[in-house]
């Protein structure tokens, strides 16, 4: 049986980063058969009004802007959906996650592709997926008051199915969630 791991970096730095270090060598620990690399750093575009608007649009009725606008959104979600384990490398910027990592969960969070709205609430449809994230901070201590990362990063994959969620600091320790 083959295993697909997704690699997602988030940090801006390149060179020094220690969540481009951590992330890379979970990776590598995991002997996957297949890598698929995506660098947030390249950019990811917010959305806009026309992203929004095809979302809502079923496919055979969107518009060539609309499918467009969609076609990095696809990408990422086929990323997601062709992956095992989902690897995060991230810093914590300003105690939260790096804007291009929220852009990159705005674009993967789709009704109807990721999640589905049900009589009993949403229900994430990528299911059967691990994800390992790897946090540098600076000094804020994961799981703390200040840390708005951890638990978003939990919560939202939890959301689009992702429940099997590990989320390690820079030493490699496993961070439990904020006592509530």
């Amino acid at each position: 049986m083959t295993h697909t791991v997704l690699h997602i970096d988030a940090s801006a730095r390149f060179a020094d980063s220690v969540s481009r270090v951590k992330s890379a060598d979970l990776v590598t620990e995991l002997s996957a058969a297949t890598v698929i690399r995506r660098d947030l750093a390249d950019g990811l575009p917010f959305l806009d009004e026309t992203f929004t608007t095809a979302t809502f649009t079923p496919e055979a009725d969107r518009t060539d802007v609309q499918k467009a606008s969609l076609e990095i959104s696809d990408t990422l979600v086929a990323e997601l959906q062709a992956a095992d384990t989902i690897v995060i490398g991230t810093a914590l910027y300003n105690f939260a996650i790096p804007a291009v990592l929220k852009a990159w969960v705005d674009q993967i969070a789709r009704a109807g592709v990721t999640f589905a709205y049900t009589e009993n609430g949403p229900k994430g449809l990528l299911e059967d997926k691990k994800a390992i994230i790897s946090i540098a901070t600076g000094g804020t201590q994961l799981g703390s008051d200040f840390d708005f990362a951890s638990d978003y990063l939990r919560f939202v994959l939890g959301f689009v199915g992702i429940t099997d969620v590990t989320i390690l600091d820079k030493e490699g320790a496993v961070v439990d969630a904020k006592a509530a």
